[in-house]
């Protein structure tokens, strides 16, 4: 039997908790045998939820809190003064290795702030960076940063592709991934002054596969696998690409119900467009991992229902099992030693 990875789950954070986020852990724990999953929150009312649903006791258990960190909430204030929160209790459990990762829906300043004030950055990491995956015509690309660094150095993003070419390889299985950065023209002299000084440290680089720029059009159709920017610009694209994809598949589906010839056109091909409008949904790829710390971190959308829930803590046995944290940090000390 596979060693037995140990989840934190906050039950409180989000704006469907902890209805969805229960469910969601619930489907985790009777998917995977080599999990154990521990809900933080109000007890009463995560227990009310597990009793609504079959599932291993042995493998969920609650971790009684009594306070919730609400979105609208100063990050740093509240990591340092809700002690007792979902949040600040997984973070905890995480960083005394009394488990392996933390998923949370919550606030999203909160989770970046006590990420790294309470879980820590691997020795040598100077900014942990938030890498969430994003659909493309060929699968999916990695796009980091996209909120945990706004004012970031060329030094960040070249630390940013090694830890997304780490990720994308032995978790998403893309053996030697491309790197992109993200620019406003191919030719290596265009960019803003960060990308200007970014790109011929990227192109130094002899352990990542950096194929130059690339433009905000290209990423939809795989044109890298990871796709490395600072959080301003990546946040921007993550926003539009969800933007855009919600009302493509708004009219995409409207279009086929205007009429009864559209309707039986409809039936005809839904098995297959089915399919296609599935791998549009960002709910199928889990939340955002906050790559660079001790421990991993991983941050859903604050609307997450069960799927995406699901998913994310699918994303942490991967992690797990394939050991990230080490290999980032023995990247990362490899290049300090050279």
């Amino acid at each position: 039997m596979s060693e037995i990875v140990r989840v934190v789950v906050d039950a409180m954070g989000g704006d469907n908790a902890p209805g969805e986020i229960v469910k969601g852990a619930v489907a985790a724990a009777n998917k995977h045998e080599d999990i154990h999953l521990i809900l933080t929150g109000l007890k009463d009312a995560v227990e009310n939820e597990l009793k609504k649903y079959t599932y291993p006791a042995d493998r969920i258990e609650v971790v009684s809190t009594t306070q919730v960190i609400e979105t609208a909430e100063p990050p740093v204030a509240a990591i340092r003064t809700k002690k007792d929160s979902s949040i600040v209790v997984g973070l905890t459990m995480v960083r005394h290795g009394q488990a392996d990762a933390f998923v949370s829906a919550g606030s999203t300043g909160a989770v970046l702030v006590g990420g790294q004030a309470i879980v820590g950055r691997i020795k040598g990491i100077e900014r942990p960076a938030l890498a969430p995956l994003i659909p493309t015509a060929d699968g999916v690309a990695l796009l980091i940063d996209c909120g945990a660094n706004v004012d970031a150095r060329s030094s960040h993003l070249v630390q940013f592709a090694k830890m997304g070419s780490i990720y994308m390889e032995h978790v998403v299985g893309v053996k030697r991934p491309r790197v992109g950065i993200v620019n406003i023209g191919a030719e290596e002299e265009k960019g803003n002054a960060l990308v200007k000084e970014t790109f011929p440290l990227l192109k130094q680089c002899d352990d990542i596969h950096f194929t130059g720029s690339i433009e905000a059009r290209e990423i939809p159709a795989g044109a890298c696998d990871v796709v490395v920017c600072e959080a301003f610009v990546g946040n921007v694209i993550l926003k539009l690409y969800e933007g855009v994809g919600s009302v493509m598949i708004r009219k995409i589906k409207g279009g086929l119900m205007t009429d009864l010839r559209t309707k039986l056109g409809a039936l005809l091909i839904k098995p297959a467009l089915k399919k296609t409008l599935k791998s549009f949904d960002a709910s199928e790829y889990g939340g955002a991992p906050l790559l660079g710390l001790k421990g991993l971190v991983v941050k859903t959308h604050g609307s997450a229902k069960a799927i995406e829930v699901e998913h994310s803590i699918d994303q942490c046995v991967q992690f797990k099992q394939q050991h990230i944290s080490e290999k980032i940090e023995k990247a990362i000390h490899k290049n300090d030693e050279m």
